[in-house]
């Protein structure tokens, strides 16, 4: 966490936790606390720059200080409120909350979930082709049917073809007298 993120939640300024953390400098080795370089108070900057349209600049005058979760928790000893202990308790159990989600992340249940949706892909995809066999079966049967049926009308044309007429035509013979 961030100094001046920290000066808000312990309710005091900027300038006065970053005093109190040089006069206890012995208190904050570098796995508990570091303050960042000028590349990367910049990098920081433009990404608020981004997300805030009006940002005051005068809290990045100096680089900030970043804190560990061992680092929050010396603070509650240099900054000696009953606001700062209140708020370093909860902030140590938000650290400790994020380590047991990241030890027993979700993202064991995310494979699971893909997993499952992999079986399942499967097995529609399976069951598609078994459709689509039947469907090639039953379009060849239909196909014989068809050719069977054109056959029979092919027959049928043949046979109710209008006939030749036998025998006397009476209106032919009336017309001749």
């Amino acid at each position: 966490m961030l100094d001046f993120d920290l000066a808000e939640m312990y309710q005091v300024e900027t300038r006065a936790l970053k005093q109190a953390v040089r006069r206890n400098i012995e208190r904050f080795p570098p796995d508990f606390m570091f303050e960042l370089s000028k590349i990367e108070a910049n990098a920081l900057i433009n990404n608020i720059r981004s997300q805030i349209v009006t940002l005051d600049q005068s809290w990045f005058r100096y680089p900030p200080f970043a804190f560990t979760e061992h680092g929050v928790t010396m603070l509650s000893s240099v900054l000696k409120s009953d606001v700062a202990i209140e708020i370093s308790i909860l902030i140590v159990r938000a650290f400790v909350a994020v380590r047991q989600l990241i030890l027993n992340s979700p993202v064991n249940e995310t494979m699971a979930l893909q997993k499952e949706v992999k079986e399942l892909k499967k097995y529609i995809e399976e069951v598609f082709e078994d459709y689509n066999d039947i469907n090639e079966d039953t379009r060849m049967q239909l196909e014989l049917i068809n050719e069977a049926l054109a056959e029979l009308q092919s027959r049928n044309r043949a046979i109710d073809k209008p006939r030749n007429p036998i025998g006397y035509n009476a209106i032919k013979n009336r017309n001749a007298n």
